[in-house]
């Protein structure tokens, strides 16, 4: 087969990303889940926190609104507008805090325009491109030996891996701002910031899970354009 699963590469390097990024994702679940127990000694709802960090930060035009969904938050740059899950909203736990901290993270590196979230930005067209048809394009050319066609789909997904590389810096800046705020403003105390960092470490390491899967996968469809020439 042209795309088989299972050659030497799948199994060296795809199939041990894969097995990371879903250990990383079982880490920031079950850590959640550990640390929604704990609350905080100031009963702050994960909402709260979020508009006490971006007041910290000076930034004062940012909403907050509900989401449904488990660990659904995010920072929307195009409304300005931080989302919360339902589990992060109203809860006062350490986890809650944590993640509500992060998302505002998003927002003061929106309203300093840090650049690697302006470099993320602009070529997200590019990857929501690559992201639908850079596999298409690999597999027709390989079926068709029109080379030509495999390197546009190997460019497009390589637009996709970049746009995960630039999210690191993104994720890991974000949270750091968080975790620095929460513990200048005194949100969490000393005892309680280690737990909201563990949360927001294993959240990271999803996106380096993906990343891993994603270039592994790229040096793989790289491998197998090679092997048809």
């Amino acid at each position: 087969m042209l795309f088989n699963f299972f050659d030497p590469l799948f199994l060296v390097l795809v199939l041990p990303a894969m097995i990371f990024s879903m250990w990383a994702q079982h880490q920031v679940t079950s850590s959640f889940k550990k640390y929604s127990n704990q609350l905080t000694s100031k009963r702050l709802t994960g909402a709260q926190a979020a508009m006490a960090v971006l007041k910290h930060a000076g930034v004062t035009d940012v909403r907050i609104e509900r989401i449904s969904g488990s660990l659904t938050d995010h920072f929307d740059p195009r409304t300005n507008i931080i989302r919360l899950s339902d589990a992060v909203h109203d809860s006062t736990s350490v986890a809650a805090v944590g993640v509500a901290a992060h998302e505002a993270g998003h927002a003061i590196q929106y309203a300093n325009q840090y650049a690697p979230m302006k470099v993320r930005a602009a070529i997200i067209p590019v990857t929501n491109i690559g992201s639908k048809l850079s596999m298409p394009l690999v597999l027709i050319g390989l079926i068709l030996s029109m080379p030509g066609l495999i390197n546009i789909g190997i460019l497009l997904f390589g637009a996709v891996v970049l746009f995960q590389l630039i999210t690191l810096p993104v994720e890991f800046n974000a949270s750091s701002r968080a975790l620095r705020i929460l513990e200048d403003s005194a949100l969490l105390s000393r005892e309680e910031v280690p737990a909201s960092r563990k949360v927001l470490t294993a959240a990271a390491l999803t996106y380096v899970g993906a990343l891993a899967v994603s270039l592994a996968q790229l040096i793989r469809l790289i491998a197998l354009s090679q092997r048809r020439r």
